[in-house]
């Protein structure tokens, strides 16, 4: 019987975009239903955000955006091949298809968003990863991100491979074209990151469970799904080591989500106002899942001893910079069985 405990890191996207946003994930945070967060530095709230961050002791890391908005390196004002004729970054799709062309040249705009993240909270980012998954893109993207984490000592990241994407019927055909690009460019990314001396988490999910998708249930599968998934990949390395070893095995798992309240135009956004989904219902929607007391009663989640939230809500202290103040929750005892794909979740007392 190999055994592990398993840690959930909850990070909260796009703090910065605006304070409708900010606001939502400070609510989420400050009754645990979010760990840590990243920061869009050029969204029009990001001051503000930042401030937040440091009040509430919030774990905050750097949402490098390239996609869109404005860019926060003034050389690229103009003549740059990152802009359209607006001044504005391609957009999602509009990226991929420049980069397809080869035409991008980003590293002077990654480094500029680590400086300004510097400026506005005093620090590096403890992690750093990609607004609309842009990190994990070929060609020179993936290098360059690489690099420019290495140069400024960060050392942790996101990579977005999803166990069970394949299997979540609920996911509409377009957008799970664009999840399975995303899980193919991640694959890729892996020996980039790998040789740069960056880690991540042991599973990512978080494509499966976005916006309108978001519900108790779907969390409850995807957390089986990846405790299940991380089981058959450590069954056939683990059993080289003594019980002793096997049980002090930790894996941890981060869950992407995107709380918060609409935006309101014309306030929000990076640069050109704020985006359909900011402003749809489906933001919303994801605060009051991730609020909901239901999340308390998934098998293997235990409130916290001091504070009525579920105990899933946990940083690992060997995942991120232990010298920063990270809120830590211990939790979660995995146990499975090599011959069967069952597992039991019980709470660490």
């Amino acid at each position: 019987m190999l055994q592990a405990r398993v840690k959930l890191i909850v990070t909260g996207d796009d703090f910065g975009y605006c304070p409708r946003r900010n606001q939502g994930i400070v609510e989420c945070f400050l009754a645990g239903a979010v760990s840590n967060v990243s920061l869009l530095v050029n969204g029009s709230a990001a001051p503000d955000a930042a401030q937040l961050a440091r009040r509430h002791n919030i774990p905050i890391g750097l949402h490098a955006n390239l996609s869109e908005g404005s860019p926060v390196c003034k050389a690229l004002k103009k003549n740059s091949s990152l802009l359209n004729k607006d001044g504005f970054f391609h957009g999602k799709m509009g990226f991929r298809t420049v980069l397809a062309k080869g035409l991008l040249k980003m590293s002077e705009e990654l480094t500029a968003q680590v400086d300004l993240f510097r400026e506005l909270t005093g620090h590096v980012p403890h992690h750093m990863d990609g607004h609309q998954h842009v990190h994990v893109l070929p060609g020179r993207v993936r290098c360059v991100f690489a690099q420019v984490l290495e140069e400024y000592g960060i050392q942790y990241t996101r990579v977005p491979i999803e166990p069970g994407l394949h299997s979540c019927a609920w996911i509409e055909p377009p957008l799970m074209d664009f999840y399975l690009g995303v899980e193919r460019d991640s694959l890729d990314t892996v020996d980039v990151f790998t040789k740069h001396g960056i880690r991540w988490a042991d599973i990512y999910i978080g494509l499966s469970t976005m916006g309108k998708n978001m519900s108790v249930s779907n969390i409850q599968s995807a957390i089986d799904t990846a405790v299940v998934a991380s089981a058959t990949k450590e069954n056939s390395l683990m059993t080289q080591f003594s019980p002793q070893q096997q049980q002090s095995r930790t894996v941890t798992v981060e869950l992407m989500v995107h709380p918060g309240y609409p935006t309101i135009p014309p306030v929000g956004g990076c640069g050109e106002g704020p985006d359909d989904f900011s402003q749809s219902w489906e933001r919303l929607h994801e605060l009051q899942t991730l609020m909901n007391p239901e999340l308390q009663k998934i098998p293997g989640l235990s409130k916290a001893p001091s504070r009525n939230i579920p105990a899933c809500i946990s940083l690992s202290s060997d995942l991120l910079d232990t010298s920063a103040d990270l809120k830590v929750i211990e939790f979660l005892c995995v146990t499975y069985s090599c011959s069967t794909p069952k597992f039991n979740l019980k709470a660490k007392a």
